[in-house]
């Protein structure tokens, strides 16, 4: 296969991608990023337009918690079915329909009757939520594919610097799109925006199969596929097969499982801080408690951005990547950091406070989700859906206890405790991986003087010490 007709199916790995084919790759996949942005742009502004119609339609405060449970219930429940989905369904037919479906929801949301609204809302809650997740597994288990190998890091850094800017966009511009529009302008505002996403999915030149591999290629590359597939389409059979996936993909990758359990934990931590935030804010200025969360989570989103582009270059000048330890470096940075936002300093401590939690968050997403995509096809899909259920979990549970516990504590408190949860497991997870790395260096080391023992055993007849006429007369 030539390499114009390897880069025009879909497949990206490999030595053989030209560089040619590297820019549209890059290029192909700068429109679909552009588009997922836009999509975040809408989900941002959405997550306040919807939070705030709720208690409107409802006039309930418990039913804004609700209306946040039930999302990240079904976020929860479509990471445990994203694996199989994925398996079954090409990536780009997942990004496609879970965009087209989002968008159909707003739609029924905007010409639900006025009775109807609570259920329509509820409904409109558990589609998002678990739409969204199917998304993101999808996009960052086919990353590898859409750019080619050893562009994960670049990739997912223009994946989170897009969408960081565009949670500032949507945050910054809710209020303005609420009070001069109203709620069913900002719900079409969304729904466009998931149009957008959909045009962009639709126009990549993808032929992915199942778990993102190209189609056709399944049984060549990996023989225990076709197996898979077949037992499959037997129930039970089909269970035990996909939970097997899953644990396998968990033991699949050194301290993998560890690294998802922090994961979660830090997603609970995230969780604090977003709870506390308002909270936090309006004690600091009562009559305009806005300011402060919206500097902040600029400088936060300015971090970021900044980051993604240190890590790009980063990349290319040295071909590696952060891996595993900058994943648990940057999440004691980042909860570090978060806790010392809460600790009552002046503007010119927390400003870089901020630009430090941006940048830490920013290299522990790029760093986790580009170590996730160094597994095989057949198990990527399984653990990016783990990881999804994980962090739903954590997230999901953690604004229950945390939206109980700051009726009772300060948002120090709860912040600080949430997050030294996670810097303790940081620091367990950095001891196993530098326990991995010593363990393999030795291996290494062993089996280089293995190898130089039995040269120097081999002796001259046997090419221990052979020259160069001996070499080339065999």
């Amino acid at each position: 296969m030539s390499d114009a007709v390897r880069g025009a199916s879909g497949s990206a790995e490999g030595p053989f991608v030209t560089s040619g084919t590297a820019v549209l790759l890059e290029r192909r996949y700068r429109i679909l990023v552009t588009g997922y942005s836009i999509s975040s742009y809408g989900t941002f502004l959405n997550l306040v337009a919807l939070n705030l119609y709720v208690y409107a339609v409802t006039g309930r405060a418990l039913a804004v918690g609700a209306f946040l449970a039930v999302r990240f219930a079904a976020g929860f429940a479509a990471g445990l079915v994203a694996g199989p989905v994925l398996a079954r369904w090409s990536a780009k037919g997942v990004m496609l329909w879970t965009n087209l479906g989002q968008a159909a929801a707003l739609v029924l949301l905007v010409a639900a009757p006025h009775g109807l609204r609570p259920a329509a809302l509820f409904t409109v809650s558990a589609l998002v939520g678990g739409a969204g997740t199917l998304f993101m597994v999808a996009l960052r288990s086919s990353i590898p594919h859409m750019v080619g190998d050893g562009r994960h890091t670049w990739a997912n850094s223009l994946m989170v610097s897009g969408r960081s800017m565009a949670m500032v966009a949507g945050f910054a511009s809710s209020g303005v799109v609420v009070s001069l529009l109203g709620y069913s302008a900002a719900f079409l505002v969304d729904m466009a925006t998931f149009l957008v996403c959909a045009l962009t999915v639709a126009l990549l030149p993808l032929t992915l199969g199942p778990t993102g591999r190209d189609t056709g290629q399944a049984a060549q590359d990996d023989p225990a596929d076709g197996a898979a597939d077949s037992g499959a389409d037997s129930g039970a059979a089909a269970g035990k097969q996909r939970f097997s996936a899953a644990i396998t993909a968990l033991a699949a990758a050194p301290v993998l499982g560890l690294m998802v359990a922090l994961r979660g934990v830090d997603a609970l931590g995230s969780s604090s801080h977003n709870a506390a935030l308002p909270v936090y804010s309006t004690r600091l200025d009562a009559h305009d408690p806005a300011v402060f969360v919206s500097v902040f989570w600029c400088v936060w989103a300015l971090g970021n951005v900044l980051v993604q582009q240190a890590l790009r270059q980063y990349t290319r000048r040295t071909e590696r990547t952060v891996g595993a330890l900058g994943f648990g470096l940057g999440t004691i940075a980042m909860s570090a950091t978060f806790i010392l936002a809460f600790a009552g300093f002046p503007w010119a401590a927390t400003v870089p406070i901020a630009l430090l939690a941006g940048a830490a968050d920013g290299l522990t997403e790029v760093s986790y989700t580009s170590h996730l995509q160094t597994l095989p096809t057949t198990l990527r899909g399984h653990a990016f859906g783990l990881s999804a259920t994980v962090e739903n979990l954590g997230f999901g549970l953690g604004m229950i206890a945390v939206a109980a516990a700051l009726d009772a504590f300060s948002p120090l408190s709860v912040v600080g405790v949430s997050h030294g949860v996670a810097i303790v497991l940081a620091l367990v997870f950095l001891a196993q991986v530098v326990r991995h790395h010593g363990a393999g260096a030795e291996a290494v080391a062993e089996a280089a003087s293995r190898q130089k023992e039995r040269e120097d055993d081999a002796g001259p007849a046997r090419g221990g010490h052979r020259d160069g006429a001996e070499i080339s007369g065999r």
